[in-house]
């Protein structure tokens, strides 16, 4: 049974982040929880005080880095400005964050190509859902986008900017501001209702 504790001394959030880590370096199966405790400076017990396995760790991770992304993409939204400068900002802020955030990314993908992701549909960021989703359903009910199926928007809009921050992370090419700017009019110009 998991019992949660409070985590008084950040014991969590550092095997979320060593977890995090070592996912990237290693893999979901060549990283077991006796290496994440140790990275994380932890007991091994102590990590099952917070995660009954390490499958809801995973999970639970997830879910964390989603709502990170959902704070990163959404900061400094302004519904005084128009839908497409809002759109800019989110996206550079996304493609930020990627850049910011080269475990998170690398996890992300790694966890949408797993089993994981096709065994637990149903776990996903709520915030991502109420701040990210909604901003984009909002496009696409208010006429902002082509008669584009919503599942098809989201694929088209995130491969873009990961491979733009896989680019730019694996130094084959160094983007400027400008130049991700012109990635996102690209994006915007492929999706904007005519």
């Amino acid at each position: 049974m998991n019992v949660q504790l409070e985590d008084t001394c950040g014991k969590r959030e550092a095997v979320l982040n060593s977890t995090l880590s070592l996912l990237r370096k290693h893999g979901f199966h060549g990283t077991p929880m006796s290496q994440i405790a140790k990275h994380a400076s932890v007991a091994a017990g102590t990590i099952y005080h917070y995660f009954e396995s390490k499958d809801a760790l995973i999970l639970e991770l997830y879910v964390h880095v989603k709502n990170k992304l959902a704070l990163a993409v959404m900061a400094g939204d302004d519904e005084h400005q128009t839908y497409k400068e809002r759109f800019f900002n989110c996206m550079l802020n996304q493609y930020n964050f990627y850049i910011e955030n080269e475990d998170s990314l690398v996890f992300l993908e790694q966890y949408v190509n797993s089993p994981y992701a096709n065994q637990h549909p149903e776990i996903d960021s709520q915030l991502f859902v109420d701040k990210v989703i909604s901003f984009f359903k909002y496009g696409i009910e208010n006429a902002y986008f082509k008669n584009i199926d919503s599942r098809l928007l989201a694929p088209t809009i995130k491969g873009t900017l990961v491979a733009a921050a896989y680019f730019q992370l694996s130094q084959h090419m160094v983007f400027s501001k400008d130049d991700i700017i012109e990635v996102i009019n690209v994006i915007w110009d492929g999706i904007k209702k005519q």
